[in-house]
């Protein structure tokens, strides 16, 4: 009898050795990338689903367990894991299927499907955390679509979701139809003080880490972006998602929608594309971040036809540049983030080759891309950097982004809480 219950310890002491041993993985590249900075011959040692170590190659080394897996990354950059700021996971390139087709003739089932395949995409280019801001008529669908990821059904990026998002009555879409006929919308119509607060709280009820709020839209009297909701309405939904812990962001466009959102305590403004010396210096001062999207502005312009590095700029392109410009001048603190869906999942990295083109340093469009990201969205005890104690979310490229960001795209291998991405 005490033969057997030796035997047995020893098998169980060995097993656990072995666990042990073999939950190591030190990654070996030319410079690790930490969110921040460059570091010159520097590994990563995972363990488990954490980063155990940074350090040092040589450090590394001196303590490495002779059975740990160590991984070669020669001519390689190793990154956190990126994160995609503004995503719509239920959505495809507009030259494909308009976004009213969509919306209208594609069946909740079908939309589901097809953003199974655009969350593998991302995280297979890199991207393994994703805030995906708005189903766009899906309903709740973005819930279920988290919930398989998390449970290991699907592959695809950890998601911060915000389920339908909210507009004002009549300023969304579709509505290029008789007014007898009513039609769904790409997101949640709410109003007033009551219908306000039961809605923002009923989204994220049903499971929304965020809010969003549409600040303003083409329902101006000739067509233009105009203010939806009052300054008041956006303190009430902000006030109200805030009490719940849940930030709240808008999309906007205009000077006034700008304003209301910013004074109304959202954290982040999306897209941006109007603001103003004034409104760059209340930004900063007031703390919100500018997630620019400045690839959906740059893909639609050439689905309506301009031809990119023939044609002149249109003049949507050139006034982005200077206002986006204007920001970093202003030293507003810019996320990452393509608005993805309008062109393919996948390419999320043509946001980050856009902000180098209009005035960002490589660096600094890897940094939106991962700590600033992290901070923005409240993530940075996770990801976002590479450090020890974080999830071992990591991304390795060939080459070295931080001199050349094309570089981004030369994905190597891609790990998701310590475990690699096949």
């Amino acid at each position: 009898m005490y033969f057997r219950k030796t035997l047995l310890l020893f098998i169980i002491a060995t097993c656990l050795s072995k666990v042990s041993a073999q939950s190591l993985v030190y990654l070996r590249p030319d410079r690790v990338f930490d969110g921040e900075k460059n570091l010159e011959k520097y590994g990563v040692v995972i363990k488990g689903n954490k980063i155990e170590q940074v350090d040092s190659q040589a450090n590394i080394e001196k303590s490495l367990p002779k059975d740990a897996k160590i991984v070669d990354l020669k001519n390689c950059t190793l990154l956190p894991g990126l994160i995609e700021g503004h995503t719509h996971l239920f959505l495809h390139p507009y030259n494909e299927v308009t976004w009213d087709d969509q919306v209208l003739k594609e069946p909740r089932s079908y939309r589901t499907a097809r953003a199974v395949i655009h969350a593998e995409k991302t995280l297979k280019a890199g991207f393994t955390t994703a805030r995906d801001l708005g189903t766009e008529g899906a309903e709740f669908d973005d819930v279920g679509l988290k919930k398989a990821i998390d449970d290991g059904v699907i592959i695809g990026p950890r998601l911060l979701i915000a389920t339908k998002a909210l507009i004002a009555t009549g300023s969304y879409g579709p509505r290029t139809f008789s007014p007898d006929i009513k039609v769904p919308q790409g997101a949640e119509e709410a109003d007033g003080f009551d219908d306000l607060i039961k809605k923002t709280r009923n989204q994220i009820g049903k499971g929304a880490d965020l809010i969003k709020i549409y600040a303003d839209y083409r329902w101006g009297l000739r067509g233009e972006a105009a203010p939806t909701f009052s300054l008041d309405e956006i303190k009430l939904i902000v006030a109200t998602a805030q009490s719940a812990g849940r930030p709240t962001v808008a999309h906007a466009s205009t000077v006034e929608g700008m304003r209301r959102a910013i004074l109304g305590g959202v954290e982040t403004i999306e897209h941006g594309d109007n603001g103003t010396p004034e409104i760059w210096k209340l930004m900063a001062e007031k703390n919100v971040y500018l997630c620019a999207t400045l690839a959906a502005g740059d893909a639609i312009s050439q689905y309506r036809g301009w031809k990119k590095g023939v044609d002149e700029e249109p003049e949507r392109i050139k006034k982005k540049r200077i206002t986006f410009k204007q920001a970093l001048e202003a030293g507003v603190k810019i996320c990452f983030g393509g608005d993805v869906g309008v062109f393919a999942h996948g390419d999320n990295a043509r946001e980050l080759e856009m902000m180098v083109e209009y005035g960002m340093s490589p660096t600094e469009a890897l940094k939106s891309a991962t700590s600033i990201n992290a901070d923005a969205f409240h993530i940075n005890k996770e990801v976002g950097r590479i450090k020890n104690g974080l999830l071992a979310d990591i991304l390795v490229v060939e080459g070295n982004p931080s001199q050349t960001i094309t570089d981004i795209r030369k994905v190597k291998k891609v790990y998701k809480n310590g475990v690699l991405v096949e």
